[in-house]
């Protein structure tokens, strides 16, 4: 399902959305007028919370600033709700955004991870940019900035 540019789609047959009306349950941490948190149910570490806006979007790339900025909000309450709740020395913040990047559901969604030194998560790996590359690649990316 894909959505026009800042416009919802109904988003029928998404499981986030049957979370929303109530059709699936969920544990819910937190909730508004624009967002749902709840614990996702295969978590990385306990705690691991979900942010949700409760209107559909795919992701970032169509979902209005308004909305990101309530899910933002949102997930700053969250995210220290979670720290201190799990007991946890920080959190990872993150999304992924479409398929190929990890997104399984597609519904924006924002994971609030609660992180230990001692939990054996590693980060992805890092590399290293070739002679001159960097400056091409951030042309480009600064050419794509309307």
């Amino acid at each position: 399902m894909t959505n026009s540019p800042g416009t919802a789609s109904d988003g029928a047959g998404c499981i986030f959305c049957k979370i929303i009306a109530g059709q699936i349950p969920s544990t819910k941490i937190y909730e508004d007028e624009h967002t749902l948190a709840f614990l996702d149910i295969r978590p990385v570490n306990p705690g691991h919370t979900l942010v949700i806006p409760k209107a559909h979007y795919r992701n970032i790339f169509d979902v209005p600033g308004g909305v990101w900025e309530h899910v933002a909000k949102t997930a700053r309450i969250v995210a220290s709700a979670v720290r201190a709740g799990a007991g946890a020395e920080g959190v990872n913040v993150s999304s992924s955004h479409e398929p190929s990047a990890g997104q399984e559901v597609l519904h924006l969604h924002l994971h609030i991870i609660p992180r230990f030194a001692s939990d054996g998560l590693k980060h992805w790996p890092q590399g290293e940019y070739k002679a001159d590359e960097v400056r091409t690649m951030a042309e480009k990316i600064r050419s794509e900035i309307t």
